[in-house]
Parts: structure tokens; C-alpha cells; sequence
């Protein structure tokens, strides 16, 4: 009987029997990471890696877990984040915890976690501040270790701003970061901070310059503020405490539902998540999950039991809205670097090098997407979303420069189905439409099912227009008999 409680309430909370609540250092960081990478059962995969190194030669260590075959494409990649303030520890050692859970829960054959892992990559950076890390100390309100090490630089504040040039130079670790978004496509991200308890979402920049911690508590809003205000809520909402909104002691201000925007806190430039968003396309929340920066060691499970479930609930939205790729109409080729836009959102996001993928998360609801690439001519599609198939596959189709289009009333547009895949149980759904115009040239060239009307009624025309001549001629041989 006591066996069976003390493993009743080990399941209960989560714990990771691999891993001791404590503050590992960066040796001891590196050592769990690698021994994770050699205890993951297939089918289940980890690569262990690093991204960079430091001022003072640390390593930026990064574990991705999925099992997800290597090479599969259209497979969301989602990353979490910690430590960018280095004496903001809390997350460092969530984000471990969380890591070694995904692992277990699979391993035991946990449904939710199983379905997570086989559709998704996850990468965790548990620091990407070790320096200042290393000079942090255990104290709620301190600050020191905050910066970069030798750098003395807030890293959360040098990357290139959306309004303004920042004048802060970017260092090691934010190089790094920007290298790693240019080499995989992530779609969805979460960088964990400490010292409040709130989900806190782009943008923290403004067009209009104002002071740094102002108190008129201005709103900046993307344009995909409904997606953003949706990831903060799910988040806060699965946490126990978060979403009621309630202020930290150093604080004199309350979060209504747990989360914010974060210029209407306080504004700044230079910030990783607008930098995310607005040059990858890649939605990051900044989660500020505990009100003491740098706690004691024994509270550290109570914070992971607390984010546990929200973390979960944040990394599966990476399975709503669009993907696909953008490729070639004729030779499939994937398309790279196309600039696309879905209509009514002033911010563009781009095809992948090499693999020509996309992603965009969006909520349910009627949109379209226009995509343009160099060489090629514009293409629209109108799509829907709905709260049963929140998530729909569409490969975008683009015609070459070269090909040129019909500019008759008859052919210059014209209404086509397009195959498309969902997550629902039929795996299939209709888009509303696509637009386009048509190529004039022989159909039987054309591979594609789509161009076959096309052809029928450019060979009707030609019909209709040789049978004219031939009336006309008629008539005047008539005419001159007479």
C-alpha cells in the first residue's frame, strides 16, 4: 500500500524520475542533455547540438525531440526558450523537467504526448544566457547576472527592431539565435522569463519612440494580435494561477486574464519576440512565469507541476491555421523565398530555403492568401478554417513568368478545386476557391488536371471562329452567284 501511493503521487506530479529538482550548472546542463540524448527509445529521436558560443566560450546547448522520421517535411518546429536573463532561472530548469516528462510520458505510451511527438519537433535552449548565469545569485529582486557575461548587454534588447535601428550591438548569443531561425523554420516559440506572472505577447516596440517603462500603458498590436491574445490565453488558462492576473509584490498593476501586450507593460526595442515575428514569421510569447526571479531550489518542482500542462497546451497550437509548400505548376520544384500575405494582415512571412515550406497559425475563419515570388505570377487562394478543421494543408501552385495569361473575358479567370488535407478523421476538406489566370497554350502539354476545362474551352473558341469563316465565306459565294 505504501509503494502504491508514493507512485500515485509521483504519476500525479509529474515528476521526471531522471532528474533532480536542483539548479544544474552549465557543466552539469551540458551532462543532462547529453545523457537524455542516450536514454530516448526508438521511435522517439533527440540530437543533441549546439548553436554557438558565448563571450566566455560556454555553449549554447539545444535538445530537439520528436520522432518524426528525419527528412519528413511539413512537420511544424516549435522551440522554447530560457534564461535570456541569466539570473531568471526558473525557466532553465522547467524547460529540463519538461524535456525528460515529453520523453517519459511517451516511453509509457501517453496518447497526448505520443500524438504531440509524432507531428511535431520540439527544441529546447534551456539557457541562452550561461554567462551571466554563471554570476547570477539566488535572490528574487537582484539583478545581477541579468546581462550578457563580459558583453554587459541585455540580449533581450539587441535584435533588430521593426520601427527603429537599434543601437545596441547584437552580441554572440543573439547572432546565434538569428543564425538557428534562418536554418530551421520555426513556426511557434516561448522564451520563459521570471520576476512577474503573466503571457506576454508582441509588440514590446512602438512606431512612436516613448520612454522605457512608461506608465501610459499604449497598446502596440501585430496584425495577427487575435492569434498572439489566443496563445497567451491558452497558456494562462492552463495555468493554476496565472490567468486570475494578479500582481507580483513588486508590482502595482494587475494582468486582466493573466496576459498582456507587452508595450502596454512597458515598451522597448530590440526585443526577441517581435524580432521572431516580424523578420521569420514565427509567433513567440515572452511567459513570465514566476514572481522571483531566482528562488530557492525547493520550489522549483511546485513552479514546474505549475507550467507543466501549459506548456503542453502552448506547444500543440502549432497545429492550427495553413502550411505547405510553394512549388513550381508544372515541375513541382519547391519554390524558395516566396513572399506571402494573407489578405487584411500588413505583414508578410516567407517560403523556406531549399524545402519551399510554409506555415502561418491562424484561428478559425474565411481568409486568403496571396503569394508572390520572383519569375512568377501572383497567385491568390481563398480557404477556410473551421473549429473541426482547424488546421488545412494547401500547396500553393504558381505559374512561371514564361507561361503567358489569357487575357479574354472568357479564360482570364476561372473558378478551380484545389486538394487539400486536414487533421480531421476524413483527412480531406475543399477550399473555397482558387483564383487564377490561365496559360494560353496546347493542353496536352499539361500535366495537370486542373488545365483540362481550360483546354476545352480554348478549343470551343477555335471552333466557334473557324465555323464564322466558313459562314462568311459562304454567304459571299452565295452573293456573287446571284
Amino acid at each position: 500500500m505504501k509503494t502504491t501511493v508514493v507512485f500515485l503521487m509521483i504519476t500525479l506530479s509529474g515528476v521526471s524520475c531522471d532528474l533532480e529538482f536542483k539548479y544544474h550548472n552549465n557543466q552539469e546542463l551540458r551532462e543532462v542533455l547529453h545523457k537524455f540524448n542516450n536514454t530516448v527509445k526508438m521511435p522517439l529521436r533527440a540530437n543533441v547540438y549546439s548553436i554557438g558560443k558565448t563571450l566566455d566560450e560556454n555553449d549554447l546547448w539545444v535538445a530537439e525531440i520528436t520522432a518524426v522520421e528525419e527528412g519528413t517535411l511539413k512537420v511544424p518546429n516549435v522551440k522554447l526558450i530560457g534564461n535570456i536573463h541569466g539570473n531568471e532561472v526558473v525557466g532553465r530548469e522547467v524547460l529540463l523537467q519538461f524535456l525528460y516528462y515529453l520523453k517519459n510520458e511517451y516511453q509509457k505510451g501517453n496518447t497526448t504526448i505520443m500524438t504531440l511527438l509524432n507531428t511535431t519537433r520540439i527544441h529546447f535552449l534551456p539557457s541562452m544566457n550561461p554567462d551571466g548565469f554563471n554570476r547570477s545569485e539566488e535572490n528574487c529582486h537582484s539583478d545581477v547576472g541579468r546581462v550578457n557575461g563580459r558583453g554587459q548587454v541585455d540580449l533581450n534588447r539587441s535584435f533588430p527592431d521593426l520601427f527603429h535601428k537599434n543601437p545596441i550591438k547584437q552580441q554572440r548569443e543573439t547572432n546565434a539565435i538569428i543564425k538557428w531561425m534562418k536554418s530551421v523554420p520555426f513556426i511557434l516559440s516561448a522564451s520563459l522569463h521570471g520576476g512577474a506572472l503573466v503571457a506576454n505577447y508582441p509588440y514590446d516596440t512602438m512606431r512612436e519612440k516613448s520612454s522605457n517603462y512608461h506608465n501610459d500603458r499604449y497598446s502596440s498590436l501585430s496584425p495577427d494580435n487575435d492569434v498572439f491574445v489566443h496563445l497567451s490565453k491558452t497558456y494562462a488558462n492552463s495555468h493554476p494561477t496565472m490567468f486570475l492576473g494578479k500582481s507580483c509584490d513588486s508590482y502595482d498593476l494587475n494582468f486582466e486574464g493573466g496576459i498582456t501586450n507587452g508595450a502596454s507593460w512597458y515598451t522597448f526595442e530590440g526585443g526577441m519576440q517581435d524580432y521572431n515575428y516580424f523578420k521569420h514569421g514565427c509567433m513567440e510569447l515572452t511567459l513570465e512565469i514566476s514572481c522571483c526571479k531566482y528562488p530557492g531550489a525547493d520550489e522549483l518542482e511546485k513552479h514546474w507541476n505549475d507550467n507543466r500542462e501549459a506548456l503542453l497546451a502552448f506547444c500543440q497550437q502549432a497545429h492550427r491555421g495553413i502550411f505547405g509548400q510553394v512549388l513550381d505548376w508544372d515541375t513541382r520544384e519547391p519554390i524558395s523565398n516566396a513572399q506571402l500575405q494573407i489578405s487584411g494582415r500588413n505583414m508578410s512571412f516567407r517560403s523556406f530555403n531549399g524545402t519551399g515550406e510554409y506555415w502561418r497559425l491562424l484561428l478559425p475563419g474565411n481568409y486568403s492568401v496571396e503569394a508572390h515570388a520572383d519569375g512568377y505570377h501572383m497567385q491568390n487562394i481563398s480557404f477556410e478554417l473551421t473549429m473541426e478543421n482547424a488546421k488545412l494543408e494547401l500547396d500553393i501552385l504558381m505559374l512561371n513568368l514564361s507561361v503567358p495569361l489569357a487575357t479574354t473575358t472568357d479564360s482570364a479567370s476561372k473558378e478551380v478545386d484545389a486538394q487539400t488535407r486536414t487533421n480531421s478523421e476524413s483527412d480531406s476538406a475543399k477550399i473555397e476557391s482558387i483564383s487564377c489566370e490561365y496559360p494560353i497554350r496546347n493542353p496536352r502539354s499539361i500535366e495537370c488536371d486542373e488545365y483540362s476545362e481550360v483546354g476545352e474551352i480554348l478549343n470551343n473558341s477555335a471552333r466557334s471562329a473557324l465555323f464564322s469563316v466558313v459562314l462568311l465565306i459562304l454567304v459571299i459565294l452565295l452573293i456573287f452567284l446571284d
